[in-house]
């Protein structure tokens, strides 16, 4: 359970919030060590760029400071790995992923007043600079590149199809909430990969606690995680759930005759 409620973490900055969230996830996660070292980090930025009046010179200050000087990357190797998604692991690695990378990004920003905040375009996590007299720009933080609309459009029918065309919804500023929660299911399919079910359950009740609550789709996929776990009876009224809210899905049909096998196991009081 998270200690604030989904319009509080509107409040805070992207990172705070993902602080908050894997700290539900996992207890022993050092956020305070973490928020020493984004401290750190602000510090320096501003020391070396914030008397600079120009704000797009200041930008590509920090993009070099960020990318060169301080060495972040987007992790090529270990694209999955569930350390690209704990900050501490980011901070200490200087690898990580769009998500990750974009939050510490953002934060630094902030403190030097760019303007700057993140977007869900539906291939990953992007950085979009809203200058107030001047066409917007757009930053991967995978690798602090600029990237235009024209290479957007190609990651779009890269991961849609041929077919796909930019629609201006996507390029709308993302809540904090929108983009926690796609933290949350990125940190969930790491879990999912790497075998650690417990983890990822608690992905799941977080989301539900706090941003999706009653999603069958979500409730759905936390019955798989049940599975997994031998909790045959809780996955079984998950599965039971989703087929009442969403009948027509293809996937109903095959988790009824989840259902019938799950409720053949006998029931076991720990």
């Amino acid at each position: 359970m998270l200690r604030f409620t989904e319009q509080e973490l509107e409040l805070v900055p992207l990172v705070e919030g993902a602080l908050e969230i894997t700290a539900a996830v996992a207890p022993g996660f050092p956020a305070g060590w973490v928020k020493i070292q984004l401290e750190k980090m602000a510090q320096e930025a501003e020391h070396a760029l914030l008397d600079e009046p120009n704000a797009y010179l200041r930008l590509e200050g920090l993009i070099r400071l960020f990318y060169r000087e301080w060495g972040f990357a987007g992790d090529h190797e270990q694209y999955y790995s569930s350390e690209n998604i704990y900050l501490d692991k980011v901070l200490e690695r200087k690898r990580g992923i769009p998500v990750s990378l974009g939050a510490l990004f953002l934060y630094v920003a902030d403190r030097l007043e760019l303007p700057v905040a993140g977007i869900c375009f539906p291939t990953q996590f992007v950085i979009k600079v809203d200058w107030p007299e001047r066409e917007a720009q757009y930053i991967n933080p995978f690798d602090g590149e600029f990237v235009s609309k024209r290479t957007m459009g190609a990651w779009l029918k890269g991961h849609r199809g041929p077919f796909s065309e930019l629609r201006s919804e996507y390029f709308t500023l993302a809540s904090n909430s929108d983009v926690l929660a796609r933290w949350l299911t990125v940190m969930k399919s790491s879990f999912l990969r790497e075998g650690l079910f417990a983890e990822a359950l608690r992905c799941s009740d977080v989301v539900l606690d706090t941003f999706r609550p009653g999603d069958p789709h979500e409730i759905r996929d936390r019955g798989f995680i049940y599975q997994q776990l031998e909790c045959d009876h809780a996955a079984a009224m998950d599965f039971e759930y989703f087929i009442e809210q969403c009948p027509q899905d293809p996937a109903a049909e095959l988790l009824k005759l989840q259902v019938e096998e799950l409720s053949k196991v006998p029931l076991t009081l720990h």
